[in-house]
């Protein structure tokens, strides 16, 4: 199972913003071992049960996701964000998720 995920921010059009990775899943959750993944996993995990190692079997549920300020750690400038994620199985994509949220700095 395989990820592409971008983070686009709105400026005349989505735009591309900062991330823009590819990622193989089975890998990450057994080594944990990529930053931009790993924030992205905390903040998905308590609202979805991608909670163990590969193989999956069955439905991935993904049920009342609130995002927190303080769930994003790294500093963000205001303004409108797309976060895109593609699932790929056996190298075809086979689901697209899009979120989108605005983001405001304290001021």
């Amino acid at each position: 199972m395989e990820v592409h995920a971008q983070l686009l921010k709105k400026a005349n059009g989505y735009k591309p913003w900062l991330i823009d990775v590819h990622f193989d899943v089975c890998s990450f959750l057994n080594k944990n071992n990529h930053p931009f993944v790993k924030i992205v996993y905390g903040i998905f995990r308590p609202s979805s049960n991608i909670n163990h190692t590969c193989p999956y079997v069955g439905p991935i549920i993904m049920k009342d996701l609130y995002l927190k300020p303080n769930s994003i750690p790294l500093p963000m400038p205001s303004g409108e964000y797309c976060f895109i994620v593609k699932w790929k199985f056996d190298k075809k994509i086979q689901a697209i998720n899009k979120f989108f949220f605005e983001y405001l700095e304290d001021s």
